[in-house]
């Protein structure tokens, strides 16, 4: 059961991100109940970020929003004043960027020396190619995700489904580095300077096929290793209404189960035997083609064979399983109307909660920030009047 109160209660974040690894991020330690404030740019200032589709990062569940001008010294020196109460930043600019503004680590330590400071960035803040401008794409390249995974038919490698670099190489990369810190903060006091690097958490989530190949020579790719599809008990076979099961019956009672379940029991004792696995193949093809998806899930899934359907994005929004486990919940929105999203869906989260109303764009909460941040509101009205914040 989740906490009675969320576990990152009373934690204050400042996120200056607006899309990518630590958008990604700040939506989980908001998810967990740290309170996340928005930092962006004064759009009268011309200086305005992307701004991602109403629905994406969860639609600003649980933010707030402060639009501030951090070129203008009293924008930076607001900001600060801000930093002196926070518990975390983070920051996705190229490196030095926060240096040149008078934001960086150092200056944001001067007045908070207990800051964990996050900067996320697609190769890190050091190496030749820190200074590369990238994407999600990208960093699975140089990772050697791409590379390990199946060709598509002109023979390159593929352009995955999910944003895997920018969510776990990424922001999951930085959740746990946040996490880290202010746990040994708690001990010592000491803050932390973090530099998350989305390739390199590429690297970490390849690390079995980086390690193969370092401890053997082996050369992992397509077809070449366990996990990527060398043998026919872990791989994808086509039913007979078109859909797809996926197999991953990699422990062999879980593989006896599937063989004696298709009729198959003459491969019982060549699991691993590569001379048959082009025969094993082609035998479960031939069996799989003979029923529907469905059909092979309602008999295979709970038989203990690693069996499930692979399914389409309107598939699994209806599915039964997702639904009982509280997965997606209730949003507005003045101009769209009601949808569902992805709720705080990780392990301890709350998921029930009440309908998230999603807020008009230009709207902030920029002078409660500010009056929470110990500034009186004659100097929060000057600054609106010069226009350093909106």
């Amino acid at each position: 059961m989740p906490p009675e109160s969320p576990q990152l209660e009373g934690i204050r974040v400042l996120d200056l991100s607006s899309v990518g690894p630590a958008s990604r991020a700040s939506r989980t330690l908001a998810d967990y109940g740290a309170a996340v404030v928005k930092v962006g740019p004064t759009a009268r200032k011309g200086a305005v970020q992307v701004r991602p589709p109403f629905h994406t990062y969860g639609a600003g569940r649980g933010l707030q929003k402060l639009q501030i001008d951090l070129k203008a010294p009293a924008g930076r020196d607001a900001f600060l004043r801000l930093a002196t109460r926070a518990d975390v930043i983070i920051e996705s600019y190229r490196p030095g960027v926060v240096d040149r503004l008078g934001i960086g680590y150092a200056d944001v330590r001067a007045v908070n020396a207990g800051i964990v400071y996050c900067s996320t960035t697609g190769y890190g803040q050091s190496g030749p190619a820190a200074g590369w401008a990238g994407h999600d794409l990208n960093y699975l390249a140089m990772g050697g995700y791409l590379a390990c995974s199946e060709p598509r038919a002109d023979g390159g490698p593929p352009i995955p489904g999910a944003t895997i670099a920018d969510s776990a190489g990424g922001g999951m990369h930085a959740v746990v580095a946040i996490l880290a810190a202010l746990v040994r903060r708690g001990i010592d006091g000491r803050g932390q300077y973090l530099d998350v690097a989305a390739a390199e958490g590429v690297l970490a989530l390849m690390a079995l096929s980086i390690d193969q190949y370092l401890a053997t020579g082996e050369v992992p790719g397509p077809r070449r290793a366990l996990l990527t599809g060398r043998y026919a008990f872990y791989d994808l076979y086509r039913t007979r209404d078109g859909k797809w099961l996926s197999v991953g019956a990699i422990e062999p009672h879980f593989y006896a189960n599937l063989c004696k379940a298709l009729g198959l029991e003459q491969y019982i004792d060549d699991q691993m035997n590569d001379a048959r696995q082009d025969e094993i193949r082609a035998a479960f093809q031939g069996a799989f083609a003979t029923r529907d998806r469905d059909d092979w899930v309602d008999e295979l899934a709970p038989a203990n064979t690693c069996v499930a359907p692979v399914y389409s994005i309107p598939e699994l929004v209806e599915d039964p399983h997702f639904a009982n486990r509280g997965i997606f919940v209730d949003a507005e929105h003045d101009e769209h109307g009601a949808f569902r999203q992805v709720g705080p869906i990780l392990a301890g989260g709350r998921r029930n909660g009440p309908v998230h109303r999603v807020r008009k764009p230009g709207e902030t909460d920029t002078a409660a920030i500010l009056a929470g941040a110990g500034l009186a509101p004659e100097a929060i009205e000057a600054l609106q009047r010069e226009g350093v914040v909106e």
